[in-house]
């Protein structure tokens, strides 16, 4: 049986705050309640590929999550629409690419998909993440926590809190 939510997440590990995706599934694998457990899958790659437009098979929503530089402190929600752009020729594929892609291969839209771009700072080989990255994603995970706990398994903009109450 296929979980109703996938969770996908990317990032390297051994490159600071890049690892914030992996660690948000670590995390939030841990944190959620039994039954909300039951109805999730969770998948993180180094980043991106042609081969998780075929994850999303059968799911009634996608949440993706990376580390970014460019969103807002201490993290960012955003609705993801199919769109071709030209990343899909190179090492990293965006997630409107991915959304394009299963477009394609399988003839309809793809179930609704989020992005949630957690604030890292620094993405130094070699170097844990920061203490500040780490506070973002304290915020990610609660607001993570809230939308999916809260039911049914559909995450909205709505209920992305005040960046203003976090670090």
């Amino acid at each position: 049986m296929t979980a109703p939510l996938l969770i996908l997440a990317w990032g390297n590990e051994s490159r600071g705050d890049d690892a914030l995706g992996p660690l948000f599934v670590q995390q939030l694998r841990q944190r959620l309640l039994t039954d909300v457990l039951a109805q999730t899958e969770f998948l993180d790659d180094y980043q991106l590929q042609i081969e998780h437009a075929l994850d999303m098979v059968g799911r009634q929503q996608v949440l993706f999550v990376d580390a970014s530089l460019s969103c807002q402190p201490p993290f960012e929600v955003t609705e993801l629409q199919a769109a071709r752009d030209e990343s899909f020729t190179t090492h990293s594929l965006s997630p409107q690419a991915l959304l394009h892609i299963y477009q394609n291969l399988q003839g309809e839209s793809p179930p609704p998909c989020t992005q949630l771009a957690i604030r890292g700072e620094a993405f130094e080989l070699g170097e844990p993440p920061g203490q500040v990255a780490l506070a973002h994603l304290e915020a990610a995970l609660c607001w993570a926590l809230a939308a999916i706990e809260s039911g049914p398994l559909v995450i909205t903009l709505a209920k992305t809190p005040d960046v203003g109450l976090f670090p």
